[in-house]
């Protein structure tokens, strides 16, 4: 994740197959997590896009705070479209909408994707993925909003449900976990190919149950 042309620069010296930016839906969040406004995070993104384009690496766009704010509360969804659509416009590949606080219902995800996805086609269905917390222990039902009456096809998730936001409290649950994804696309029939094996994602997950000591 590069926030600026000088965490591109670092990152292109490993040669990454992607990189990424990010922002967000909530004008308080994006100066506290990013330390600038939403507009002047688009406007360093157009030199970071340019150079990654000169350098054939794909840019993917993060929006943060799409389905709540610590301190807005609510977000408009036509604020996270604005958003997606100049991420859009920029060049990213594709917008990962981001429940960061894990605070999103089936309903006000469909609310998001209703608007977002009725604005001409400035952003297309195909583009956007969803990214969801589960925080409040909605994050399977709002990927099955998703999924099934808007037709997005990409779920972002991590193995073990890892990662967060300590925005959402001290040991809040985070990422929503891959292994529960692939299992509950399995077990609702929808038939869409993950290309992975649902018993080896368990074992790997099982792996994080344990403390992880660094070495000296």
């Amino acid at each position: 994740m590069v926030p600026n042309t000088q965490g591109l620069m670092n990152a292109l010296e490993v040669k990454p197959d992607e990189v990424a930016v990010f922002t967000a839906a909530s004008e308080i969040f994006a100066q506290k997590n990013i330390n600038c406004s939403i507009d002047e995070s688009l406007r360093r993104f157009t030199e970071v896009l340019r150079i990654s384009k000169a350098k054939g690496v794909p840019v993917r766009g993060y929006i943060s705070c799409v389905l709540g704010c610590p301190y807005e509360g609510s977000v408009s969804p036509d604020a996270v479209a604005r958003v997606a659509e100049l991420l859009w416009n920029q060049g990213c590949y594709e917008i990962s909408l981001g429940d960061t606080i894990g605070k999103g219902t089936p309903e006000s995800m469909n609310r998001l994707l209703t608007v977002l996805l009725s604005r001409g086609g400035a952003c297309p269905r195909e583009a956007i993925a969803v990214h969801c917390h589960d925080t409040g222990g909605n994050a399977l039902a709002n990927i099955d909003v998703a999924l099934d009456s808007h037709g997005v096809r990409v779920i972002d998730s991590a193995i073990g449900g890892l990662g967060g936001c300590p925005y959402a409290g001290p040991g809040a649950p985070g990422n929503v976990a891959t292994e529960a994804v692939v299992r509950y696309v399995r077990d609702k029939g929808y038939g869409l190919p993950t290309g992975l094996n649902l018993e080896q994602l368990i074992t790997v997950s099982f792996a994080f149950d344990r403390p992880v000591f660094l070495v000296p």
